[in-house]
């Protein structure tokens, strides 16, 4: 059934309900009120959100905005603020493990540079948010999108069409919506898969993030909330040869925890598996065009780098906040909101510091992840270096909370 193109100028579907396409949602439901209609169409919310062990170290500029639009107050329960980052570079066989460079983990004093929050808790908080807002949740995906006549007819799959304003791909890295559109993917996989586990341990971790880069990859060790078998836990992020990952997933508990132990040292006691692990293939990619015709790519779509720095997640947060500026900007000003000059400024804002910071990780990845001795000291003299320069400690922590450059409104914390 298809529905008129009356009122079209005031709907906008976002095709995808992870982090990227609720937190729009609810930025652009919140801004616009009840003028707009607010689609959000993924099959995934047919149930509730899938329990797994991803968690996601979310930046200070992140956290200003989830604060804004009342997000945040129903994660932080279970958000753990980072007080620490310590990076050591080491061979998995050294029995010392030799501290190179510490980050303070406050921006400003009471201000942590970043939370982690375990993904179910954060999609939790924003479809109880999103479903406040009046955002309507459609548990289908969206089949395809074509211009048409100033507007963009969009085809569900159950076979319903909308009219609409703009269309936004939030539909991951391997985007139909994309590929439909004819806009091109450079990118290129990595020879590492990301092995994603909660571990728990005997003594407190104490807000300290660890990351010990080694010949196969970097290895991170990341603060979760306390609880467990033990008493504390972490999340763990292991970057791992993907040869080698298969037979490593096929070990019994008892080999599986030992070969995590070789890695995660002993410094916070005994350890345990709280689950099994999975993993994920690790890749580089970027959109050559952000933009369509009444089109936005989001997130993944968009973007694919190394979770080398953490800065997945927030690449697409900042995404939402300089989109969603765009559009109420314009539809504040009686613009149209799917129109090119919108999709061009968003497209400006983002592009540069995507494709930076996916050549910084790219870099990182290539620099550490090897056993080559002259790169080992180069890159450990340079580490030594920063360690002994506050001012560039402070730029590099700036950097990682997502506050420097130009920052749009809601990453301020302000309201559009």
């Amino acid at each position: 059934m298809a529905q008129s193109s009356e009122g079209a100028s005031q709907r906008i579907v976002i095709a995808g309900g992870g982090v990227a396409g609720l937190t729009l949602a609810v930025a652009l439901k919140q801004a616009l009120g009840e003028g707009f209609r607010v689609i959000v169409a993924d099959p995934t919310l047919a149930g509730p959100p899938r329990a797994d062990d991803r968690a996601y170290a979310v930046a200070a500029a992140a956290r200003n905005m989830l604060e804004a639009l009342g997000i945040w107050r129903l994660a932080e329960a279970t958000a753990t603020p980072m007080t620490e980052m310590v990076i050591t570079d080491s061979r998995t066989p050294d029995l010392v493990r030799p501290v190179f460079l510490t980050f303070d983990g406050e921006i400003e004093p009471g201000q942590p540079f970043a939370h982690m929050v375990e993904n179910g808790a954060l999609m939790a908080s924003l479809l109880q948010v999103a479903r406040a807002n009046g955002v309507e949740l459609r548990a289908e995906g969206v089949r395809s999108g074509t211009e048409e006549d100033g507007t963009i007819a969009i085809a569900f799959a159950d076979g319903e069409k909308l009219d609409a304003a703009l269309l936004v791909a939030a539909d991951g890295a391997r985007s139909k919506l994309r590929e439909q559109a004819g806009i091109g993917w450079v990118g290129w996989s990595y020879p590492q898969s990301g092995i994603v586990a909660t571990i728990g341990h005997e003594r407190p971790h104490e807000g300290r993030a660890v990351e010990h880069f080694l010949p196969s990859g970097p290895f991170a060790i990341l603060p979760l909330a306390d609880g467990g078998k033990l008493g504390h836990r972490s999340s763990i992020v292991w970057t791992e040869r993907s040869e080698n990952v298969p037979a490593l997933l096929a070990l019994d508990d008892s080999d599986l925890l030992l070969e995590v132990e070789r890695r995660f040292g002993l410094e916070l006691g005994e350890i345990a598996m709280e689950s099994r692990p999975g993993a994920y293939p690790l890749s580089f990619g970027v959109a050559r065009r952000f933009v369509g015709e009444r089109l936005a790519l989001l997130g993944d779509a968009a973007h694919v780098i190394h979770p080398i720095a953490g800065q997945g997640l927030n690449l697409g947060l900042k995404d939402v906040a300089a989109l969603a500026e765009a559009i109420v900007d314009a539809a504040r000003l009686g613009l149209d909101v799917g129109g090119s000059e919108v999709l061009e400024t968003y497209e400006k804002g983002r592009r540069f510091d995507t494709v930076a910071m996916g050549v910084v990780t790219d870099g990182l990845n290539r620099l550490f992840s090897n056993d080559s001795t002259p790169l080992r000291l180069a890159r450990d003299l340079g580490l030594g270096l920063v360690e002994r320069m506050p001012g560039l400690k402070r730029f590099f922590i700036r950097e990682a909370a997502g506050l420097a450059g130009p920052t749009p409104r809601l990453l301020k914390g302000e309201m559009l």
